[in-house]
């Protein structure tokens, strides 16, 4: 049934036979910046009506010893930006923050903007291997013709989106999978993992993975007991895995999630062994094998 706590992480990944994590869904952040969104935790009840404790509130080298305890060997460090002018220069902050911690593979992100397409070019070119698109935070419409050469760029790469474009937590006036559907209409091969899962629209999300063969879902807060609370998955949720449980992938939102680490992996492993067909051969798949392939560490996405 997976960990009991944090403590007992590395031993169970490695009793699956696994030699670590591999997290598509991680933030790390300049630090002012951080600082700032943790205020807006801390005014959960205000923003979300809820209390949103930050968990691993925590110093970057000792949030980063924490996922070396947790066995993650591999983490993408996603950023997002706000308003325009911001997407350029934190794409260089993550550049960086990866060139200093090895661990970590280097991002980029986004927003509709002129010059957009240039900097997710330069991004590219500079090696980038998982790009944050966060619609709710950015508040933009991803259908933004400002946006069209970037996706066609991502998708031509093959390079993955990570996109929260879901109502979760909160509905933004752009958010709903049926407004990304429109972008993955034009951009059909645009390697996407839809951030929680398309929170709370899963069985939208779920026909968007049958749709179209690049499409995948993260696990990123998925049927932990504090999202269970406000968007439950559907009753059926192992089962309906069971046919694309190569296309969904770990990511957890770490240092801001309100519970520990070890909650989001019992979380995967109940839906595992719930069915049959899923199993130790799904967890090995979303644990490891399935993000570390989008990321270009086991080879190239075809």
């Amino acid at each position: 049934m997976g960990p009991a706590s944090d403590d007992d992480v590395a031993g169970w990944v490695g009793s699956l036979g696994l030699d670590g994590l591999v997290d598509i869904h991680v933030h790390f952040l300049p630090e002012r910046m951080l600082a700032k969104v943790w205020a807006y935790f801390d005014d959960a009840t205000t923003n979300y009506g809820m209390e949103w404790p930050v968990f691993y509130r925590l110093p970057e080298q000792e949030r980063l010893a924490v996922l070396r305890s947790l066995g993650v060997r591999r983490f993408a460090p996603l950023v997002y930006p706000h308003k325009p002018g911001m997407a350029e220069w934190l794409n260089q902050w993550a550049l960086d923050f990866a060139a200093r911690e090895p661990d970590a593979v280097p991002t980029a992100t986004l927003y509709p903007e002129q010059g957009a397409a240039s900097y997710v070019d330069a991004a590219l070119r500079a090696g980038v291997r998982c790009v944050k698109a966060h619609v709710q935070v950015g508040a933009y419409d991803p259908r933004d013709p400002l946006l069209d050469g970037a996706w066609g760029a991502l998708a031509d790469a093959g390079v993955p989106v990570v996109i929260h474009c879901g109502h979760g937590p909160l509905r933004g006036e752009h958010t709903g999978l049926d407004v990304f559907a429109e972008v993955l209409a034009r951009h059909p091969r645009l390697v996407t993992v839809l951030a929680h899962a398309g929170m709370p629209e899963y069985d939208r999300a779920l026909a968007l993975v049958a749709e179209y063969p690049r499409v995948h879902l993260d696990t990123t807060m998925v049927g932990v007991p504090f999202t269970e609370n406000f968007m439950p998955l559907p009753g059926d949720w192992p089962a309906r895995l069971a046919g694309i449980a190569d296309r969904v992938v770990l990511g957890t939102d770490f240092p801001n999630i309100p519970y520990s680490y070890a909650t989001q992996l019992r979380a995967i492993a109940q839906w595992a062994d719930a069915d049959d067909r899923l199993g130790e051969p799904f967890l090995r798949a979303v644990l490891h094998d399935t993000p570390a392939k989008l990321l270009g560490l086991l080879g190239v996405v075809t």
